[in-house]
């Protein structure tokens, strides 16, 4: 009975071990799926940074210099009128802000625009958080890269004056459009980077205030609308329009223009009208090839020297 007894306290003393190593080794399974998860959350925030090229990364060679007149202008339409009429990107510091930053000059189309927004391939991801939209984000270093400028920066071009908003437009099939709109501003922070403009001109529709109809206005028009991104909803739709359209906008309920969602190719089948759309010229299921959206002074009278 008494070695009975021993062994029996022995198997239990190995059972109480095994026990302890369960749970030990249970607790470490956790501890490191938690840091896989850590490592995962910080290798995405580290790709997404990268894909912010600007010049202090090795972008400085495709940097226009404008020469020893100055380091920087206000916007594109003053670097042209210096002299300057080779489209890229160039260093400039409009009148309120407070460091100068990188942006896109197009030299086309009488010159002198500053480019805010360009989708060309699909590269880059536009479903992002406030934060990102209002920084800016994207490839500022490739002539077709895609970006957007930044909510801050784009605050500070429109409120140095009247400024003109031109969209170009380019679908799957190679044809060209573009809408064009008066008195384009944007708010700043404390108003959410609030959109307004005036009348409509161009060959692509006016989708952008909803004058395609009178009757959808309510619905349709985007100006006097705050900025929406997934994590900062301002629209005026019941749900989260920037969620289900995945992309930051100027939403309204939703929307009859969404510049900034899913890149598809052509027409598209989808749960909701998530891509790249312009309903006036190719309705909600068909998704656009390239986008650009640039601004230029209203008075900006050109300097062929």
């Amino acid at each position: 009975v008494s070695s009975f007894f021993s062994h029996f306290l022995l198997a239990k003393k190995d059972l109480q071990n095994c026990f302890q190593e369960h749970l030990q080794l249970q607790a470490q399974v956790r501890l490191l799926e938690h840091r896989v998860k850590q490592q995962q959350l910080r290798i995405i925030q580290l790709l997404e940074k990268k894909e912010i090229q600007y010049s202090d990364e090795g972008d400085e060679n495709n940097v226009i210099d404008l020469g020893g007149k100055r380091q920087y202008s206000a916007d594109c339409a003053e670097i042209y009128n210096d002299g300057h009429k080779q489209s890229g990107f160039y260093k400039m510091k409009p009148v309120q802000s407070p460091n100068e930053f990188l942006a896109f000059c197009d030299m086309s189309d009488g010159g002198g625009w500053t480019v805010f927004q360009r989708r060309s391939d699909g590269s880059q991801n536009f479903n992002r958080v406030w934060a990102d939209y209002e920084e800016g984000f994207g490839n500022f270093a490739s002539a077709n890269g895609e970006f957007w400028l930044g909510n801050k920066k784009l605050h500070y071009l429109t409120s140095q004056g009247n400024y003109t908003l031109r969209i170009d437009l380019t679908d799957f099939e190679g044809e060209r459009r573009y809408a064009q709109y008066t008195r384009f501003r944007v708010a700043g922070e404390e108003r959410s980077y609030e959109m307004s403009c005036g009348e409509y001109s161009g060959t692509a529709g006016d989708s952008l205030t909803g004058g395609f109809h009178p009757e959808v206005k309510w619905w349709a028009d985007h100006r006097g609308m705050k900025f929406s991104t997934r994590d900062r909803d301002n629209d005026n739709y019941e749900g989260n329009c920037a969620e289900e359209e995945k992309a930051g906008w100027w939403f309204n309920r939703c929307h009859s223009a969404n510049l900034n969602g899913l890149y598809y190719r052509g027409p598209y089948a989808a749960g909701t009208d998530n891509g790249v759309v312009w309903y006036t010229w190719h309705g909600w299921w068909y998704s656009l090839k390239s986008v650009a959206m640039k601004v230029r002074p209203a008075g900006f009278e050109p300097n062929l020297v």
